[in-house]
């Protein structure tokens, strides 16, 4: 299956197109119309939670396997609170609509705590047009 595996530095959120040029490089040939852009938005929106939301760094990995592309952001922080989608305190606001975009673009999501750290990550299925080819 093509993976890719990135580490990201802490805090350098110059790691987030990076992270997106690599995942659309990894996805050129996958999933139907618009579905590699949408794993972009949400893949740079996991990293830029981890970059801004934690002093150590993260891992962005990616697995296009045969019905599905998974996309996975992995922290190195403490065991802390569980991330949860929440509505921007202004509507205005840019800020805070990161797993409120993953919740409802994602064909599944969720957060797997880890021995240190945690994962969030998120699925995409390939499409009709893709798996028919």
């Amino acid at each position: 299956m093509p993976q890719l595996r990135r580490r990201l530095g802490r805090a350098d959120l110059r790691a987030v197109p990076e992270a997106r040029r690599a995942l659309r490089e990894l996805l050129r040939h996958w999933g139907g119309p618009g579905q590699s852009e949408v794993a972009e938005l949400l893949a740079s929106e996991l990293v830029t939670n981890a970059l801004v939301h934690t002093d150590e760094g993260a891992v962005l990995t990616a697995t296009v396997g045969p019905r599905a592309l998974r996309v996975e952001v992995r922290d190195f922080v403490g065991r802390g609170r569980q991330p949860r989608p929440r509505a921007p305190q202004r509507e205005e606001s840019t800020n805070g609509r990161g797993l409120v975009l993953v919740e409802s673009l994602a064909d599944d999501w969720g957060v797997q705590p880890c021995e240190v750290g945690k994962s969030v990550w998120f699925e995409l299925g390939a499409g009709a047009e893709a798996e028919a080819a």
